[in-house]
């Protein structure tokens, strides 16, 4: 499907202004794209209208630009659609969002709009015409979850995804949100799977490539993780209490720090977007999550007569070799703040913990 895209970009808009009339003759070079045009053609299904009609009209628009216009324009399509120099705030990359458009074409940005939000839903993608060239989404889906099977939301590490043994599936999150940004909006490389609370409750349409908005200071780019990269970040987490009564702990006695520092921005853009910080320091309060690590571990100081260093032992080598499972990447730090505080002293004298 971006194929497609990229094909009515370049070669069919970009060329509008030598090229008269819009008609199907335009798609010739693309075999398939045309095939699928012509069904749309003659089709009175409302998504093959929509795409046909959308694309007929940005044509115009494009008919009238001239070859500087149109350069910055592919600039910008190109700048939208890198999204690991996106990520990494390459200074070269040009970003467009539609408000950007707007200064000074109001009307074409509008189309863009209406029609590169439009793109992403299922009364088009489930047409047989188009569906038969570029698949369903579904077996991507069922294809990314085989592949990748970590089973947690990579963007939060706390929260279930829905994998390959399930009927049902998580949403795609535009990662450049679609409501802000053209051209990339059926680019895999800008969906991304996240857990329903990442998407739809915490990120929403929250911009990761600009800091938010603030009267007190500029709005400017920022870096963030390029959600594609096949290596994985290390990121360190080291937790602080503000005094040791672990029943009456709440998210205002908890200090959260993340390294390294190399990682810093991409670190602050992160918790940001998705508010890791109120997240994490709510899961560390709850009874049946930081308190209940802490119970555990002296539950099983008793139960097996070890000393609690014996199972802060085997936690950290959990967490080593098993990060997401049981939030290990959060228990671990967890339970060293509270080695820090003392929970865990002994009484070498009566030979009993507290």
């Amino acid at each position: 499907m971006q194929e497609f895209i990229d094909f009515i970009f370049h070669e069919v808009w970009c060329k509008a202004p030598a090229s008269g009339p819009f008609g199907l003759n335009l798609f010739d070079a693309n075999v398939e794209l045309r095939e699928v045009m012509e069904a749309f053609y003659y089709s009175d299904a409302q998504g093959a209208d929509f795409f046909y009609g959308h694309v007929e009209r940005v044509y115009g628009f494009f008919s009238v630009l001239t070859d500087v216009q149109i350069n910055q324009f592919q600039q910008w399509y190109q700048g939208n659609n890198d999204l690991e120099k996106v990520c990494a705030n390459d200074p070269a990359t040009q970003l467009a969002r539609y408000a950007d458009i707007a200064v000074n074409h109001k009307g074409l940005a509008a189309q863009l709009g209406t029609f590169f939000k439009g793109l992403y839903s299922q009364s088009l993608l489930d047409l047989a015409e188009l569906r038969a060239k570029i698949g369903d989404i579904n077996d991507h889906y069922h294809s990314f979850v085989s592949t990748n099977k970590a089973g947690k939301c990579p963007f939060c590490g706390i929260n279930d995804l829905l994998g390959e043994y399930h009927s049902k599936r998580e949403a795609y999150d535009h990662y450049l949100p679609k409501a802000l940004y053209p051209f990339n909006s059926i680019n895999f490389r800008n969906l991304v799977l996240a857990c329903h609370h990442c998407n739809s409750s915490y990120k929403t349409s929250k911009d990761p490539a600009y800091t938010p908005k603030d009267p007190a200071r500029a709005v400017h780019r920022r870096t963030v993780f390029y959600p594609y990269k096949t290596a994985a970040h290390s990121i360190e987490i080291q937790i602080v209490f503000q005094h040791s009564d672990i029943a009456k702990l709440t998210p205002a006695d908890i200090t959260l720090q993340f390294g390294p520092a190399v990682l810093v921005e991409k670190l602050d853009t992160w918790k940001d977007v998705y508010s890791i910080e109120e997240r994490y320091k709510a899961k560390l309060c709850g009874e049946n999550d930081g308190k209940y690590w802490l119970t555990q571990v002296l539950d099983e100081c008793q139960t097996y007569d070890k000393q609690p260093a014996d199972i802060l032992a085997m936690r950290a080598q959990q967490a080593q070799s098993r990060p997401y499972a049981d939030c290990n990447f959060l228990r671990k730090p967890f339970l060293d703040a509270c080695q820090r505080i003392g929970l865990f002293d002994t009484d070498t004298e009566k030979g009993s913990t507290p």
